[in-house]
């Protein structure tokens, strides 16, 4: 793999590296040119202090001024330069992953026994992707530096002094190797942090959506407990990054400090006349000696950025980790998912022969099916007997492993797909809105839906005392879990959708369950009235009394092939 997970075929890797764009290697080139930059600046520097102290003269002091301050502009452009481009580069790279998860996610089938927790999926998209923008732009130009300008440095040391090249040599890499010592532990420390983020998104979600039944427990305090212990432990993790990333930075600093001290103590005895060898023959001059003594806190200066930027590598490979295992998951799309409609003419005929479906614990053999246009029928059976799994099958929103789904002899596949879920209302057993006004829930299919229509399918499914008391009426946001209406509230609304649909198939997934008798009946009788205008009916349910007023019942057992 060349860059970060940018397909869903992408391998693991050691390392999360940039896409190799001309653009990204021009950028680090102009980064680790603008560091070396500093040798030509240090010796102007060197040769102008060693003018004055020879004879104070400033007179010719003004060229060397000039070059220093011409490099410098120069040192800022690149540095610009290549910081734009970068910055540019990784948050287009991370915009592009970004999209192509939401693209993947957007197109599996909701019934994917595989299928992420939203939190934490929702944690990756957009929390912890960003955390690839830090590595890009600081650890990888910083590893570019390092790859060149402390070599060039050794070079032009060693040409000066032997014995100045040999303590860089030798302190040089004492730092990488510390470095990647701590790094092991980093990178563990940063995946068992990114980890806990994930898993705290995930029960703040599950919490909030069994609010309702954690008051009516009288739970609230122990779930606000565990809440705080989660909380307390992510803060520990976290703090045991930040350790690793001081203990990073103090073995940096240890080892860059005592290099420069030995430089500063070797040039300056022997100069003094104290030590009188390290060299290739000729004493040092003072501006060979103030020029190394500039250069000795250069060499280190790559190094003490790559260790700044370490705990970003480190956090990088772990988001790299965590996309690797959501790519490499088994993943089941979205039927007909991508494929251009191809329209199903007429009153259609549901059939099915053979079908079966592999979940997370078996494999459901499904019974075969006839259901004539306008029919009214039910699911029937024990938990777990397939009941939902079929009707997500009846929807196209699940792939069968095996057998046929055949409406009007034409087969469910492809391009049908698409066409037949258009024609399809769907009522789940968990509410679900979007985050916007009532209305535009109402009119999801439908956004043009004048009010007399919006107003007869509230009649329709008994939901208009409801929209009466909500405080802006149908501009009410109800936000994504319903606030402000109960259960069975909900599940009138979403019948009111219904009957402004349009739809001419309707598969109701326990559409009574969990409600009282007069919310149940209100349902049903929203129902009944949608199939009463033509609509073909399918319910899934454990409630007898809707079971009895469909046309047929079909029941299904526990079987698994």
């Amino acid at each position: 793999m060349t860059g970060i997970v940018l397909s869903a075929s992408a391998k693991a890797t050691d390392e999360p590296t940039a896409a190799g764009t001309v653009a990204t290697r021009h950028a680090e080139l102009f980064w680790a040119l603008s560091a070396l930059l500093w040798v030509p600046q240090a010796w102007l520097v060197a040769h102008l202090i060693a003018g004055l102290l020879d004879n104070g003269a400033l007179a010719r002091s003004f060229l060397p001024v000039a070059g220093f301050a011409a490099l410098g502009l120069l040192r800022i452009w690149l540095d610009a330069r290549a910081q734009r481009v970068l910055t540019e580069t990784a948050r287009a790279q991370v915009s592009r992953l970004r999209q192509r998860i939401l693209a993947r996610e957007a197109q599996r089938s909701p019934f994917d026994p595989a299928r992420p927790n939203s939190a934490a999926l929702a944690a990756i998209v957009t929390q912890k992707l960003d955390m690839l923008v830090p590595y890009l732009t600081r650890y990888r130009p910083a590893m570019a530096r390092v790859m060149v300008v402390p070599l060039v440095i050794l070079a032009v040391a060693w040409f000066h002094s032997w014995a100045v090249g040999l303590v860089l040599l030798v302190a040089g890499p004492l730092i990488p190797v510390f470095q990647a010592l701590v790094g092991m532990a980093a990178r563990e420390a940063s995946a068992r942090q990114l980890q806990e983020v994930g898993s705290l998104n995930a029960l703040l979600l599950d919490r909030l959506r069994a609010l309702a039944d954690i008051r009516l427990l009288g739970a609230t305090q122990r779930a606000l407990q565990g809440f705080r212990d989660r909380a307390e432990a992510l803060r520990h993790r976290t703090m045991a990054v930040l350790r690793i990333a001081f203990l990073s930075s103090a073995v940096l600093e240890l080892f860059a400090a005592l290099g420069v001290a030995m430089v500063a103590v070797y040039v300056g005895f022997h100069l003094l006349g104290e030590l009188r060898f390290g060299t290739w023959g000729a004493p040092l001059t003072v501006a060979e000696g103030i020029f190394l003594l500039m250069l000795a806190p250069a060499f280190f200066d790559p190094l003490r950025e790559l260790g700044v930027a370490w705990h970003d590598k480190a956090a990088a490979m772990a988001v790299q980790d965590e996309i690797t295992e959501l790519d490499a998951a088994p993943y089941a799309p979205l039927p007909g998912a991508g494929t251009t409609a191809v329209p199903l003419a007429g009153p259609v005929t549901i059939q099915t022969r053979g079908v079966s479906v592999a979940t997370a614990e078996r494999r459901l053999s499904l019974p075969d099916l006839d259901i004539a246009h306008g029919e009214r029928v039910a699911l029937i059976g024990p938990s777990g007997s397939g009941k939902s799994t079929l009707l997500a099958v009846l929807a196209g929103l699940l792939a069968p492993d095996r057998g046929t789904i055949s409406l009007s002899n034409v087969a469910l596949t492809g391009p049908t797909v698409p066409a037949w879920q258009a024609r399809v209302g769907w009522l789940p057993q968990g509410v679900q809105f979007l985050n916007a006004s009532l209305r535009a829930n109402l009119c999801l299919t439908r956004p043009d839906a004048p009010d007399a229509e919006i107003a007869a399918a509230l009649r329709l499914s008994g939901a208009e005392e409801i929209v009466a008391r909500l405080p802006r009426g149908l501009q009410t946001r109800l936000g994504e879990m319903g606030a402000g209406v109960s259960g069975g509230e909900a599940r009138r609304i979403l019948v009111a959708r219904l009957a402004l649909s349009g739809a001419d198939v309707i598969l109701a997934d326990e559409p009574t369950a969990d409600l009282d008798e007069v919310t149940a009946g209100i349902v049903t009788a929203g129902l009944l009235a949608l199939a009463s205008r033509g609509a073909t009916l399918v319910v899934a349910t454990h409630d007898m009394r809707l079971a009895a007023r469909m046309d047929r019942q079909i029941s299904l057992t526990a079987a698994s092939v």
